[in-house]
């Protein structure tokens, strides 16, 4: 019996911190999200009014558009979020619908592969690449706490604009 109680508190427990990074939201509609590069900042929208914002981290050459793979540049342009990824190697991650038609052809005469999973996520795991700004491969990257609000919030087909 005494085995069993504490199977069970320690199963408990696991399932208390896997359940601790889904939060729960039910305030206005994530109607956009607007992420300004140089600025560093991403916005959550509902219609005209900002719900709250976050500093933010970027690709390791954050510069200009996302060209091809391997670039290190977060993408600029409209896009959707497209998927919500719980098991993300990052924490959590929503997925970005880049690469486009445009980035695609782009990329194709030009001879590159545009590259893709460009995520908002948390992260790293290797904690030393916190200390270091704009440590992605073209990523938006926040805090661990921030994702999972912005992972309660934000739903599948919300538009996201990314800005130079």
């Amino acid at each position: 019996m005494r085995a069993f109680l504490m199977v069970a508190m320690i199963l408990g427990l696991f399932g208390l911190a896997s359940c601790s990074k889904f939060k729960t939201y039910d305030g206005p509609e994530v109607t956009q999200i607007l992420v300004f590069k140089d600025a560093r900042v991403m916005h959550l929208i509902h219609h005209d009014r900002v719900l709250v914002s976050y500093p933010i981290d970027l690709g390791f050459a954050p510069n200009g558009h996302k060209e091809r793979k391997g670039d290190g540049k977060t993408p600029e342009g409209s896009y959707i979020i497209d998927r919500k990824n719980p098991n993300s190697e990052f924490h959590l991650s929503l997925g970005i619908s880049y690469p486009d038609v445009n980035d695609s052809l782009s990329a194709k005469e030009a001879g590159n592969d545009p590259g893709g999973d460009i995520f908002i996520h948390g992260g790293p795991t290797d904690r030393r690449l916190r200390e270091q700004p704009d440590w992605t491969a073209g990523c938006i990257a926040v805090t661990d706490r921030q994702i999972e609000t912005i992972y309660a919030m934000v739903t599948v087909g919300t538009r996201i604009t990314i800005y130079p």
